[in-house]
Formats: structure tokens, C-alpha cells, sequence
């Protein structure tokens, strides 16, 4: 399947401008989803090759395949339905921001096909929380997915850092009744400023106030991860981790893309973060160094250079819980989150 993906599908799609081919994978995903009852025969063989007996259990949620589907592939909640068809075992929508937003001038998702990786500046592009709400209130609820659905959520660009808190709890309150679980993002490099937020002071009162206003759900509080960027030193993410535990969090993604230009993109003159094959060794490190600073005790849901078995089961060997892939799909097809679990139903993550 992945074969004929290279062979006939991708030399199309790589014909069109990146960001084009793009919107036609969402496009043919959110038809795929739309199938209704139709759909669940399909998801039973789609998760099939790799369902974990028992389930991956993490912050909560069962987990029935080790791969999931990272934010940034689908913005606006069109495509996620189709998921577990493909064989991931989560999806994650986003980043949502409370104010609908274009993003960044085009062109800003470049491919870099020698190395399998990508360089976007794409900025938060999205519907805005509410629609993203009212387009997940018609779709399959908590009850009826056969996968978890996280939600990433960011800071609208309009927002002074200043004001960030009160975007995130704005969007927290809108989108908090649709999610499995929500993701606080962080660590893109195409906000200006939002990295700002891992810092530790203005983590502690966003984590502070998110935590807060999740306690007051009560029986309906969502799990509450962090996603990081590859960029801090391990002394930055160890002031992470202490506020993670000050506001006990429920889980960390490692990592979001790099700033750093390694290799042959030294010469590359191109803005954005940096995503695919570059980053599998650090992405590595962290996680690694985020397990071994927890003892473990921490869920990490490892994303970045995956994109075979050998690189999946790397990020396990680390300390990994879950997984996520986005980049490499672009180089390998639809089916690369099947292939991967089928590589990887004898394991188990270590932790």
C-alpha cells in the first residue's frame, strides 16, 4: 500500500503547490468521514493490523493503536472522522485559536523531499473556536468514537501576550465539552511570541488559570497536556516540568518543530518550523529526558522524525507512551500510521 502511495499517488500531488495538496487530502478525508455506519466496518480493519490487547491507557483515555494523528493536518475539524479508518489511534484537531484567522501570507508549507521534511510557517490558521465547536457538536460525540479526539489549542495571533491567558481560557470554555482530552500549545515558532509561554512565570499563570477552570468541571474534566518545542535546553524543560507538576498536568507532547537548521538546511533560507526526519534524534532526547526526570510518572506522547518502524519504536525505547506522526505522511501515505502499528504489535511501551 505505501509502495503504490509512492509510485503513483505521491508524483501527483507533489506536482501541486504543497499547501494545495494539502487541502485535497482533507477534502478526500472529510468525504471518507462523512460515510456514517459505513465507516465502522471500515475502522475495525483500518485499527485491525495494530490494536493494542489491551488498550494503551494514558491520562485516562484507552488508547486502542499506539500512532496517532499529530494537530496541524486538520485545522478545523473536517477530516478527523476518517482516522481510525487509516489506522491511527488518536487524532488531534488544531491548533484552534478563539479568533478565526488566515494565517501567515502563502507560500508557507514547503517540502524538502531528499531529507522527508517539511518547513511550514503557517500561523494558527483556522476557523476560530466556535465554529470548530459547533462543527464538533454535530459530529460523533465522546460516546460514539471509536478513537480518542484531542484538541490543540493556541493563542490568536490579535492577542498580546499579555491577554493570552484569557484567549486560551475563552477557547478552553467553548471547545472543553468536545474533547477527549485538550493540548496547550506553546512551542509553535509562528506566533510571534508564543514561546514566550514556556517561560516559567507566564506558564505558571496559564497552566494556573486552565488547570483552575478544569477543576470546576468536576466529573467532566478533560486531560490537560502541554506541547513542547524541540529548541529549549533540558534546564528550560525542567522549569516545564516543575510547573506541569505545581498544576498536575496529564501529560506532555514531545516535541512541536524546530527552529534549528541542521545539516543541509544550514543553507536553507526559508522561515518556519522545521518538521520530518531532522528531528527524530532530538525529539529522541527530550523524551527521553522527560522520563528520566519523572521517573516515568509523566504520560509523553513522542512526535517528531517518525516515520518507520525502526524510528517509532526508537521513541518507546525513550520512554514514549503514545506516538504521533504528521510529516512523514506527506512522504509515505495515508496508511503509514497502519504500517506502523502492525510494525509494532509485539511491543509494548516501556512505560
Amino acid at each position: 500500500m505505501g509502495l503504490f502511495y509512492e509510485k503513483i499517488v505521491r508524483p501527483g500531488l507533489f506536482r501541486m503547490e504543497a499547501e494545495s495538496a494539502h487541502h485535497a487530502a482533507v477534502a478526500a478525508l472529510s468525504w471518507l468521514g462523512a460515510l456514517g455506519p459505513l465507516r465502522r466496518p471500515l475502522e475495525a480493519w483500518g485499527l485491525a493490523p495494530g490494536a493494542s490487547r489491551p488498550p494503551i491507557r494514558a491520562f485516562g483515555l484507552d488508547f486502542p493503536a499506539p500512532v496517532g494523528l499529530a494537530a496541524g493536518f486538520d485545522k478545523n475539524a473536517r477530516a478527523w472522522p476518517a482516522a481510525a479508518i487509516l489506522g491511527f489511534g488518536h487524532v488531534e484537531i488544531g491548533t484552534v485559536t478563539h479568533l478565526p484567522q488566515p494565517g501567515n501570507p502563502q507560500p508557507r508549507l514547503f517540502r524538502y523531499p531528499r531529507e522527508e521534511a517539511v518547513i511550514n510557517r503557517m500561523g494558527f490558521n483556522n476557523d476560530g473556536a466556535a465554529a470548530v465547536a459547533t462543527r464538533l457538536a454535530g459530529q460523533d460525540g465522546r460516546k460514539h468514537r471509536r478513537i480518542p479526539l484531542g484538541i490543540n489549542l493556541g493563542k490568536s495571533k490579535a492577542v498580546d501576550l499579555e491577554q493570552a491567558t484569557a484567549d486560551y481560557l475563552a477557547s478552553f470554555v467553548l471547545l472543553a465539552d468536545q474533547a477527549d482530552y485538550l493540548v496547550l500549545n506553546v512551542s509553535s515558532p509562528n506566533t510571534p511570541g508564543l514561546r514566550g509561554l514556556q517561560e516559567k512565570p507566564r506558564l505558571r499563570e496559564l497552566l494556573g488559570a486552565i488547570s483552575g477552570a478544569n477543576r470546576t468541571r468536576g466529573a467532566n474534566r478533560v486531560p490537560l497536556l502541554l506541547k513542547i518545542a524541540p529548541d529549549l535546553d533540558f534546564p528550560q524543560i525542567d522549569d516545564v516540568l516543575e510547573v506541569i507538576a505545581e498544576f498536575g498536568l496529564d501529560g506532555i507532547i514531545a516535541t512541536n518543530t524546530t527552529l534549528a537548521r541542521p545539516g543541509p538546511f544550514a543553507a536553507v533560507d526559508q522561515a518556519g518550523g522545521l518538521s520530518g526526519r531532522p528531528l527524530r534524534e532530538r525529539a529522541t532526547d527530550i523524551i527521553r529526558h522527560l522520563v528520566r526526570v519523572t521517573g516515568g510518572r509523566l504520560p509523553v506522547i513522542g512526535c517528531g522524525g517518525i516515520g518507520d518502524v525502526a524510528s517509532a519504536a526508537e521513541k518507546f525505547d525513550a520512554g514514549a507512551t503514545l506516538l504521533q506522526v504528521y510529516t512523514a505522511l506527506i512522504y509515505r501515505g495515508p496508511f503509514l500510521a497502519r504500517e506502523l502499528a502492525g510494525g509494532l504489535k509485539d511491543r509494548r511501551p516501556l512505560r
